[in-house]
């Protein structure tokens, strides 16, 4: 008989008491999730991420001392295996969401998402396979490339590494499309589409398709008015 692996562990870090503890006893009704601790600001979340070594964050944003952003920046580059991190928000289209995600969140969570909405990202992050809510996530970064292009253009010779296939697929992931519907769209089996994705993820240096998704609208490859298709 296969032992069932070790739950996931989980640091919740939010200033306000009420939504600290409501989401980590949601989180800790399930038999595969743990809530290893609880921060209430981004220093105490990097030094509690330092001692306990969870698997995700659950990480507000706007936090006194150092927020979320920071905290998230510092957790990305702490390590050969950082945690996930999943944004808490309060509105779909704020700024610092795309700032966080830029810094190495995996996603992000509105503050009034549903029990189950909140179990099945917390695992999905975890499995890495990171990007959430595909449609809000791609109009997120759309929205603030285009009100900010300057600061988002950089250089990408990093792409050049790619096969045609292979950028193919980065712009299909730009756009949203899972692993099924990409599948479908190449007439490939999902098997050779995760192939391919974890190639781009090797070669461009990166952990998950959040940071995929990212970087095809920074460096150009995918642009707002860009819609791309096969």
């Amino acid at each position: 008989m296969t032992a069932a692996p070790p739950p996931v562990r989980i640091i919740v870090a939010d200033d306000h008491h009420v939504v600290r503890t409501g989401f980590a006893a949601l989180l800790d009704t399930q038999p595969d999730l743990t809530v290893v601790g609880t921060a209430c600001d981004g220093a105490d979340a990097v030094a509690a991420c330092g001692e306990l070594s969870p698997d995700v964050v659950l990480m507000d944003v706007r936090m006194p001392v150092m927020d979320g952003i920071e905290a998230t920046r510092r957790l990305a580059g702490s390590g050969q295996s950082p945690p996930r991190v999943l944004i808490l928000t309060t509105f779909d289209l704020d700024a610092y969401v795309y700032d966080a995600l830029c810094a190495g969140a995996s996603g992000f969570l509105l503050k009034d998402v549903t029990a189950e909405r909140l179990f099945e990202a917390v695992r999905v992050v975890a499995a890495g396979e990171a990007l959430l809510a595909p449609g809000v996530t791609r109009r997120l970064i759309a929205e603030f490339t285009r009100l900010r292009p300057a600061a988002g253009a950089r250089p990408a010779p990093e792409l050049a590494a790619l096969t045609p296939r292979e950028t193919q697929v980065l712009r299909l992931v730009a756009e949203g499309l899972s692993n099924g519907e990409l599948a479908v769209r190449l007439t490939v089996t999902e098997e050779t589409v995760k192939t391919h994705v974890s190639r781009i993820l090797a070669k461009l240096g990166l952990r998950d398709r959040t940071q995929a998704v990212v970087t095809a609208y920074e460096t150009g490859l995918v642009t707002p008015a860009h819609r791309p298709r096969a």
